[in-house]
């Protein structure tokens, strides 16, 4: 096979020499360059819509081993802006997969450059936060250049990039739920639809819309970017909130309800983008190991009055989940549904029904 030889230029005048692997379908490729610490999952990281508007660095030196299956797929195509690995497998070794990762990036029409040295890329990243990048064919000018006019994640909406178009039902539960996509995980549908029926919505779905289908609870999903840029969310998600209706957010819906109650959120230097975050349930102590991606945070004190923390981030104290005082209302940061990473966490969609059969 063809060598085709890369660049990878960050902002700040990195560079990285590689070979490009994936989709040709462009010379350049750009976006906010993140690691992802987790050692397997690289297919359902890669087709989480909450990497729009990234770059994928994956700190696991060897990807691509075990192929790849249509069935692993967490969203109907991939919003990310590329991949950076260390070195892709050469054959793939798995009864259930169909094709190997570079068909795959390539059939979806992902970019990517492989034999980049991602342990002095990581250690940038750690040291001075996310940045903005370009990697391919084009010479160092040009992608530094392409680098450097990056917007990255800040007052971007990406919600509206990667939200359905159209509602649509899924699972046949005896909960009737309302998911209010605001770039939902294929994963999270199947816990959802173990408890309910699902009625999938698009992130501008109104609060009158949403209640006139008489939902027994509303899920607000994970996606990317800044929650501050997802414009009317935090309008219907008070409204929600002040109806009794039982609510359960994760991810970017843990931030939107915060918005929505009137705290703050901000941006994490590098973010939490692994399968291997420990997390305390404050209320029973247990450890759990969980699944994050996301680059803002909520800011508990802007709470203190309105919500109790529920889950705090071992690493670096973060605030990982919350109960709203008076409300039918809670949230977590992190991924229950861990696709990938461990199920320590899936007992929540257990609580969020129990909520909805109390009500």
């Amino acid at each position: 096979m063809k060598v085709r030889e890369g660049v990878l230029v960050l902002s700040d005048g990195s560079i990285f020499e590689g070979e490009l692997i994936g989709s040709e379908r462009a010379s350049v490729s750009s976006g906010e360059v993140v690691f992802h610490t987790a050692m397997t999952g690289y297919q359902e990281v890669i087709s989480d819509p909450s990497y729009a508007g990234q770059i994928v660095t994956f700190t696991t030196p060897h990807i691509g081993n075990y192929g790849t299956v249509a069935a692993d797929d967490e969203s109907r195509a991939v919003f990310a802006r590329g991949v950076i690995v260390r070195e892709m497998a050469r054959r793939r070794s798995n009864w259930r997969s169909t094709e190997d990762l570079d068909e795959y990036l390539k059939r979806l029409n992902v970019s990517g450059i492989a034999g980049v040295d991602t342990r002095r890329l990581t250690r940038i990243l750690r040291d001075t936060g996310a940045m903005s990048g370009a990697f391919g064919s084009a010479d160092a000018k040009s992608l530094l250049d392409a680098a450097r006019a990056e917007s990255g994640t800040s007052g971007v909406d990406l919600v509206s990039q990667v939200t359905t178009a159209q509602p649509y039902v899924v699972g046949s539960g005896h909960h009737k739920v309302v998911a209010i996509d605001y770039g939902i995980k294929a994963t999270i549908l199947r816990c959802l639809s173990e408890i309910a029926t699902v009625t999938v919505v698009p992130a501008s779905t109104s609060f009158d819309e949403i209640v006139s289908m008489s939902p027994d609870g509303v899920f607000l999903s994970n996606g990317p970017g800044d929650p501050e840029a997802v414009i009317g969310a935090p309008q219907v998600i008070s409204a929600l909130v002040g109806s009794g209706t039982p609510v359960f957010g994760i991810c970017l819906g843990h931030q939107l309800l915060t918005l929505a109650l009137g705290g703050k959120t901000f941006k994490l230097p590098f973010g939490h983008h692994g399968a291997n975050h420990p997390v305390r349930n404050l209320s029973t102590g247990t450890v759990e190991i969980t699944s994050q991606n996301h680059n803002f945070c909520v800011d508990p004190l802007s709470l203190s009055d309105i919500a109790q923390v529920t889950h705090t981030n071992l690493n670096d104290n973060t605030n990982e989940g919350m109960r709203v005082i008076g409300a039918n209302a809670f949230s977590v940061q992190y991924h229950p549904e861990a696709g990938p990473g461990p199920h320590d966490s899936r007992y929540l969609f257990a609580e969020f029904k129990s909520m909805m059969e109390q009500r």
